[in-house]
């Protein structure tokens, strides 16, 4: 196994073959049926990807697991105390939007699900967690939906700050993709083992408070950390080409938000994905989402046929 680079470095690198010999001769735990479930619209997955990349993902983060598991137990000696239950292990996934975050976090979910002790994890995506559309519209922040100031961060810092505390139930506001809004849903979990938060700026620092002391970042209560990644060339056509699916499934659907577009003609339809590539989801991913990059445990570097060549963790 030959990492990418020989210089002195936090991070280990690893080709995509190298990673790949680290998958051993473990099953496959998801059948092509289950792995299509999680696909999302646009990625490329299958058994084999899953097998090569995926399985040696969820395997460190299983060793991780495991070694908080041990960390807790020692704590809790050290400090003569009876052992409560451990709080949850969390893991944030990050990414550009049309990157394939959401896929990955769906894949992680199931395949940790599989694992040896059939740990009960959780996913919440901080969709959820973005003012309203008429919030966003009082505040003059529609157009810059997705950027950090869109969220609620009070809100998901709590929800996280829960979750970390140990407490047994916790709740998470539900958004509808369909409406382009958030719901008056929520999703319920209870005592889980692991819980995944995905979304565009889950890897951001802490922001400094208006008396100009320093915040906290959600990830400050992250044990681990994804970040998937690729050439913004390659995620901007992936982006235009899920625009252009959509218009022709998702928004045709009277109830759509952006059903406006589904009577656009393909140029209609092309120059406003790229419209608004070029005004919104381009510029959060130069200001506010690459620039986390470097703060995830792991990042996964896509080709442009959205298969992962080469993968990044930091060292212990």
């Amino acid at each position: 196994m030959v990492a990418m680079s020989r210089e002195e470095s936090p991070y280990v690198e690893l080709e995509r073959a190298a990673w790949a010999e680290l998958a051993g001769d473990r099953p496959q735990p998801l059948s092509a049926d289950e792995i299509e479930r999680v696909r999302g619209l646009g990625d490329e997955l299958d058994l084999e990807e899953v097998r090569q990349v995926y399985l040696p993902v969820t395997e460190l983060i299983g060793i991780r697991v495991r070694a908080a598991a041990a960390l807790h137990r020692a704590t809790q000696r050290f400090l003569g105390q009876p052992q409560p239950r451990r709080t949850p292990y969390v893991i944030g996934i990050a990414g550009s939007v049309a990157v394939g975050k959401s896929t990955t976090a769906r894949l992680l979910r199931e395949l940790l699900r599989h694992g040896p002790e059939e740990p009960k994890v959780e996913l919440v995506t901080t969709d959820g967690f973005l003012h309203p559309n008429a919030e966003l519209e009082r505040r003059g922040l529609l157009q810059r939906k997705g950027f950090p100031e869109s969220y609620d961060q009070r809100a998901l810092l709590r929800f996280v700050m829960a979750v970390k505390s140990g407490a047994p139930h916790v709740t998470a506001p539900v958004y509808d993709h369909l409406t382009y809004d958030r719901t008056d849903e929520v999703v319920e979990i209870e005592s889980p083992d692991i819980v995944i938060v995905e979304g565009l700026n889950v890897l951001a620092p802490a922001r400094t408070r208006g008396d100009g002391t320093p915040g906290l970042a959600i990830s400050d209560f992250f044990d681990f950390s994804v970040y998937v990644d690729a050439s913004v060339s390659d995620i901007q056509r992936w982006y235009v080409e899920r625009f252009l699916t959509l218009r022709k499934t998702a928004f045709a659907d009277p109830a759509s938000y952006f059903h406006r577009y589904a009577d656009f003609t393909e140029e209609q339809a092309l120059s406003r994905a790229n419209e608004l590539w070029d005004t919104i989801n381009g510029p959060n991913l130069r200001e506010n989402i690459a620039t986390t990059r470097g703060r995830a445990t792991l990042v996964l570097r896509k080709d442009q046929n959205h298969a992962v060549k080469w993968v990044r963790f930091r060292k212990m």
